[in-house]
């Protein structure tokens, strides 16, 4: 049996991070999740509190917090543009005192953290599919700057710690992702398309639809990312996780259409500043390092997804910011 930990989970109640507590829980470690519910919901765990090896503390990031742990996930931060834009100072504080906070504790403890980073470092890339290796496209003053560049700036803090004061720390860079647990007015395209479709409303493209992304599904994503973890000492990333498959927005809106049989038609509208046009992982680095790859297709996922969806009751779900 391998050995039971003390693992910290921030952002635990959000969508990746309850997943991310159910696999820890069932592999008997002891978890601690921490969240302030800005954007995620108590739900997501609600099963696991009955557990005696998960524990849940309401906290933000941005505070210090003092707790002896062995290992840190540190995921907290608003990841869909709604919820990141809507306090952008805040969101740029969660990332940099976020990574400052976890980064102290680590050192303290002597324990493993890992960055939960993002695809958005690399910007509206002028490099297609994006290594590791590419520096990005970034607009430091733009609407979507507060996540970009706060999420480059922990990169940074978290490198400068394990250099300066030898911290074991690891990077993922994270692809979009979806699946069950979705808050369905987080403002992501592929949690819009299906609460549009459950409703026969419009479907809402912005652009033509001809931008591309790829998409994981959870379950593949909370695998790498453990991997990521628990892998050789000497490879602390960053290391990009996501779906190599490259879809248009659209083929992502007709795909939801057929799933769900909705009669919706698709709108256009004005593509936002700095959405980029293409955005696809290259996962060369994950297959050799963690023998990681996504194993689940795209309809597979979406299908899975669209369950849930139907099985909540969308008016349980208040949207915390702005839902265009």
């Amino acid at each position: 049996m391998s050995q039971i930990k003390r693992i910290l989970v921030t952002g635990g109640a959000g969508f990746l991070g309850s997943h991310l507590c159910d696999r820890l829980v069932e592999q008997k470690h002891d978890v601690i999740c921490l969240d302030n519910f800005f954007t995620s919901q108590k739900t997501n765990v609600q099963h696991l509190l009955s557990k005696p090896n998960f524990e849940l503390i309401r906290h933000d990031i941005t505070q210090p917090i003092f707790l002896e742990v062995d290992e840190v996930y540190n995921l907290a931060c608003p990841a869909a543009p709604g919820h990141y834009q809507y306090n952008p100072i805040k969101t740029m504080k969660t990332s940099v005192l976020g990574a400052i906070h976890v980064l102290g504790l680590a050192k303290r403890c002597k324990a493993k953290v890992l960055q939960a980073s993002t695809s958005e470092v690399y910007g509206d890339p002028e490099v297609h599919p994006q290594p590791e290796s590419y520096r990005g496209s970034v607009n430091p003053i733009g609407p979507r700057a507060c996540y970009d560049e706060g999420k480059r700036a922990a990169e940074t803090l978290f490198f400068d710690y394990h250099r300066q004061n030898q911290v074991d720390v690891r990077i993922v860079r994270i692809f979009n992702t979806y699946g069950p647990r979705m808050h369905p007015y987080d403002g992501r395209v592929v949690s819009n398309f299906i609460r549009q479709a459950l409703h026969d409303e419009d479907i809402t493209i912005f652009g033509d639809g001809a931008q591309t992304r790829s998409f994981c599904y959870r379950d593949d994503l909370v695998e790498g990312i453990i991997r990521m973890m628990e892998g050789p000492s000497n490879f602390i990333g960053p290391v990009n996780l996501g779906n190599p498959g490259e879809f248009t927005i659209r083929e992502l809106a007709q795909m939801v259409i057929e799933i769900t049989g909705a009669k919706s038609k698709l709108v256009e509208k004005p593509l936002p500043v700095d959405d980029p046009t293409r955005r696809c992982p290259d996962i060369t680095l994950a297959k050799e390092k963690l023998q990681w790859e996504p194993r689940i297709a795209l309809r597979e996922g979406l299908t899975e997804t669209i369950n849930w969806f139907r099985s909540i009751r969308m008016e349980d779900y208040r949207a915390p910011t702005p839902c265009y």
